[in-house]
This record gives structure tokens, C-alpha cells and sequence, in this order.
């Protein structure tokens, strides 16, 4: 083995200027492919994050996958008649025994759930009206199953918990209705309950949608608004491992039969999108490396034009053509080796300076850096395509020096 490096190394270094851009190609196409792999792993890994923080692994609502079959159906399955326009009995809409509900899925290891009321009202302060979404919850539970306390940036869910009468909204639409800290405002239902709220927190999420349309109360106190006493229309659910959303959701639906609904299911076209645009990224910075790997190709070929006569000496002394193709693979190797070797710490700098880059998101409310992944497994592919492309942009130059029949070079053939 060391014999065959030796031969090898020396091919390489009697053309150092071609060998040094062949090896100059593969540096910058793996830090290239480092870089922009890492950044768009990293954007994809942080909205996944965003998703899955923001919003709940689970959410159980007041419907059902299936519709309610008609008892009339149930009766008559084959019946000749048809009964049209059957308007069903109303009732108040909720999730029944939902506090039962509750206490089983927090028996579930690995699961924090709680009851939640949602509902739509007028926001009014100083003569502004705005329509907000309510979000109705027992405090204590908030800290566990929302990420609002990781966001306030004034007073805290703890003044929610005293003050059963408060409200935490978004710093957006405190903005937008010049509200401070512990004004009061008023909430209308659509049912024409009007109540007062004193705010005693304030929360920004960065998403400026998000922070002017929605607010968080006691649960009782949006029953009371909106007249719907001990109901409750969803669950939330947090999971220590989210990425079993999908089975535990299926799981609990089973059970309880109110419809489950995970974060993958709910932005499955998201997930799809983020698929096909890895598809894509992958393709166009391979596409970089498999240019550079034509460099390997040249120079390697040009080797084995130039040393017909070395590689049919080296056959006359008894190497075998497999020996010889190994000779010439072993140049693409270590082209490959050297080229990983030495792009991994430039795609590292690139990295850096990606990180450095901050911008203003359209919706945003804040600045955000580029989000880069430093992931092992981003190195490993980096290192691993351009290494496997090297070798095999190497394969052919090596088969065909395999392939040099002694006889014509040494009496003088072509």
C-alpha cells in the first residue's frame, strides 16, 4: 500500500500547477456545498421549530373526522325515500367531559395537555375597535403548554393568575391602539356580553400577524363572555417528543374520538414544500462538486496519456492491471481527502459569516440572523459526496490506464 502511494503521490506532484486547481475546485465546492447545505438545514430546521413551538404538537377540537350519521340513515340504509333538508338539534358547541379528557391525556407519559376556549371579540380602548381572537385558559397550565411566557417583554403570566380580570395581548396591537400596561379595555362577544379587562402582560412573538390579533384570559372568564358556561372547544397538547405527534394524535382520536389534529398533519403542505425544496438544494450544490470533480477527470487523464510508458514498464515487472487502476484511484483519493480535508474549515468561516448576516423578515417585528445548522451530518455529506466524487471522476482515467497493453508502448505502438 505504501508502494502505491508513492507512485501515486509523485503523478500528482509532476503536474503540481493542475493537480493545485483540481484541488483548488474541490476545497471551494465543499465549503460551497458546507455553506449553503448547512444555511438552508438551518432555515428549515429553525421554521420547523418555530412551528412546533409556537403552535401545539396536538390540538383536539369539538368536531369529528367523520360526519354524524343521520339516525334515519341508521334505519333505513336501503330506503326508497329520501329525507332532505334535516337540520339537527342545536346545542352548545364543546368538547363533552373535557376536564376527563384532560386528566387521561396527562396520565400519557411524555404528554402535558389542557383545556382551552376559543373565540373571536371586539377589542376596544379610547374609542378603536379590533377584532382579536381569544384564547381562553387555566394560567397555570400556560407556562407548560404555550411558549407566551418565553415571549413577554412586559409584566407576566404570574399578574394573569392574580388578577383573574386581566389579559395578556401582543406588543403589536399594543402599539397600534397606544396601549400601556394596566389599562383597562373592553371585550364585546358576539352574544352582546361586554366585559373589562386590565392588562398585566404584554408578549411578542416577532410575527406582527400573531401580535396584533390574538390575547390570552382565564378560561372562565371567556365562558363568561361568550355564554358558554363549563365548555370548553380544544385541547392542546405539548409533547416531549414531537416528532410522534403524528402516532400519539392518531392514538388519542381512537380513544376519545374528537378529532386530533398534530403539527404534521397540519402543515403537511409545508412539509411537502420543504421536501421538494431540499430536492432542489441538494441537486444545485452537487452540481458544484460535480464540476469540480471534472477537474480531478482532467488531470488525471492527462496523467495517463503522459505515462503510457511508466504504466507499461510497470506491467512488465509483474503489476497487475487491477494493481495499476488502483494506482490511479488512489490519486483521485487523495485529491479528494486533501480537498475535504482542507474545505471543511473554509465552509466552517463561511458558516461564520452567514451567522453574522442579520435582516428584517417581511412581518417581522424584529431582527433575525440567517439560521445555519451545525449539524455533524451536514459535514458528513459535504465530505462524503465530494470524496465519492473524486473517486469516481477518477474510475475511467483509472480503467483505462488498466487497460495500456506493454507490448505496443515498449515496441513503439500506439
Amino acid at each position: 500500500m505504501r508502494h502505491f502511494l508513492f507512485i501515486a503521490l509523485k503523478h500528482i506532484l509532476a503536474r503540481k500547477r493542475q493537480s493545485f486547481v483540481s484541488l483548488l475546485g474541490i476545497i471551494i465546492g465543499v465549503a460551497f456545498f458546507l455553506a449553503i447545505s448547512a444555511l438552508m438545514q438551518g432555515s428549515q430546521n429553525d421554521f420547523i421549530a418555530r412551528l412546533i413551538d409556537n403552535s401545539p404538537h396536538i390540538t383536539i377540537s369539538d368536531e369529528f373526522r367523520d360526519p354524524v350519521v343521520q339516525p334515519v340513515k341508521d334505519v333505513f340504509p336501503k330506503a326508497v325515500t329520501e329525507l332532505r333538508s334535516l337540520k339537527p338539534q342545536s346545542e352548545t358547541r364543546g368538547i363533552r367531559g373535557y376536564r376527563q379528557i384532560v386528566e387521561y391525556l396527562n396520565s400519557l407519559e411524555g404528554v402535558r395537555a389542557s383545556a382551552s376556549l376559543a373565540g373571536q371579540a371586539i377589542f376596544s380602548f379610547a374609542g378603536r375597535d379590533v377584532n382579536i381572537a381569544l384564547n381562553g385558559m387555566i394560567p397555570e397550565d400556560m407556562r407548560d403548554i404555550t411558549t407566551i411566557d418565553d415571549n413577554m417583554v412586559e409584566g407576566s403570566l404570574e399578574g394573569l393568575i392574580a388578577n383573574r380580570n386581566g389579559i395578556v395581548v401582543g406588543a403589536e396591537l399594543m402599539r397600534r391602539q397606544s396601549l400601556s400596561l394596566g389599562d383597562n379595555s373592553t371585550l364585546a362577544a358576539s352574544n352582546g356580553q361586554i366585559k373589562t379587562f386590565k392588562i398585566v402582560g404584554v408578549f411578542r412573538t416577532g410575527r406582527a400577524s400573531y401580535d396584533e390579533s390574538q390575547a390570552f384570559l382565564d378560561i372562565k372568564r371567556v365562558q363568561a363572555l361568550m355564554d358558554r358556561s363549563n365548555r370548553a372547544n380544544t385541547i392542546i397538547i405539548k409533547l416531549d417528543n414531537p416528532a410522534r405527534a403524528r402516532d400519539i394524535a392518531a392514538l388519542i382520536e381512537a380513544r376519545i374520538r374528537y378529532k386530533a389534529v398534530s403539527w404534521q398533519e397540519s402543515s403537511e403542505d409545508l412539509m411537502s414544500t420543504l421536501a421538494i425544496r431540499n430536492m432542489i438544494m441538494y441537486s444545485v450544490v452537487s452540481a458544484v462538486l460535480i464540476v469540480a470533480a471534472f477537474g480531478i477527470y482532467n488531470i488525471i487523464s492527462t496523467i495517463v496519456m503522459e505515462k503510457h510508458r511508466d504504466i507499461a514498464i510497470l506491467k512488465s515487472m509483474g503489476y497487475r492491471s487491477r494493481d495499476i487502476k488502483f494506482i490511479f484511484l488512489v490519486q483521485g483519493a487523495l485529491l479528494g481527502f486533501f480537498g475535504v480535508l482542507l474545505g471543511l474549515p473554509l465552509g466552517c468561516l463561511m458558516m461564520v459569516g452567514l451567522m453574522q448576516i442579520t435582516f428584517n423578515p417581511p412581518g417581522g417585528t424584529a431582527p433575525i440572523h440567517m439560521p445555519v445548522d451545525w449539524g455533524v451530518e451536514q459535514f458528513l455529506i459535504a465530505g462524503a459526496f465530494a470524496f465519492f466524487a473524486a473517486l469516481f471522476a477518477s474510475y475511467l482515467p483509472a480503467r483505462k490506464a488498466a487497460n495500456v497493453l506493454p507490448i505496443d508502448i515498449l515496441r513503439g505502438g500506439q
